[in-house]
């Protein structure tokens, strides 16, 4: 059975309307094209997703973790509003030892946060949603963006910060609970894969440069199109 992840239950009710309400920290079964999944509402950021994650992994019928939401983008021109992607890494770029301008260095403490089957944690995750998505019996749609995802505890608000996040993480598009979801499914040796529909331009607060009402029915369409199979 495949745990689907969302930060919200706004997002959770977009991408999968005629399901069970679910708030935040529960979970509901729910069946999909015929096959059974539990949904669950982690709540925004790293420490609810981790938490609720940690929970419910623990369960020995969860074979694979699916991650879905909205995100800001760093270039709307390479990953435009609406748009549809899926992470192939996930970046924490809080994690280290912080400079004066609030960069980390993952690797200043010494202390690699974990070891898994693909060697040392420090502050990178790489991920294999192709093949992961296969594992599942997902589908990743035609058009779709592979990206980098980047997690942070407080939202950018500023272009300086988000053009810094860009360039030290090589990151395409910004989030709240990537990592932490990707994490704990390394820790349990699971198939992972995220995908986030864009909903803003990273660090812009004027109104045209977001569209949360948009990206929310591209998630309904991510949904569909995941499921398909």
């Amino acid at each position: 059975m495949l745990l689907v992840l969302t930060a919200t239950a706004n997002e959770m009710r977009a991408a999968f309307p005629a399901a069970p309400a679910v708030g935040q920290g529960g979970t509901a079964g729910y069946e999909i094209g015929g096959r059974a999944v539990l949904l669950g509402v982690t709540g925004v950021g790293l420490l609810n997703t981790a938490l609720c994650a940690g929970q419910w992994l623990v369960r020995p019928d969860v074979d694979g973790v699916v991650d879905l939401g909205i995100a800001g983008g760093y270039d709307l021109g390479g990953t435009p509003m609406g748009a549809i992607c899926f992470a192939g890494a996930e970046v924490w770029p809080e994690y280290g030892l912080l400079d004066a301008h609030g960069a980390a260095d993952p690797m200043g403490l010494g202390f690699a946060q974990a070891e898994t089957g693909g060697g040392k944690v420090w502050n990178r995750l790489e991920l294999s949603p192709e093949r992961d998505a296969e594992r599942m019996g997902l589908v990743l749609g035609d058009g779709w963006g592979r990206a980098t995802g980047v997690t942070v505890s407080g939202v950018t608000g500023t272009r300086e910060r988000a053009d810094r996040l860009r360039l030290s993480c090589d990151g395409h598009m910004e989030n709240m609970e990537g990592f932490a979801a990707a994490y704990a499914a390394a820790l349990r040796g699971l198939p992972f894969l995220e995908v986030r529909t864009i909903s803003n331009l990273v660090g812009s607060r004027e109104p045209g440069d977001w569209n949360l009402k948009g990206a929310l029915r591209s998630l309904h369409g991510a949904a569909n199109t995941l499921f398909a199979a």
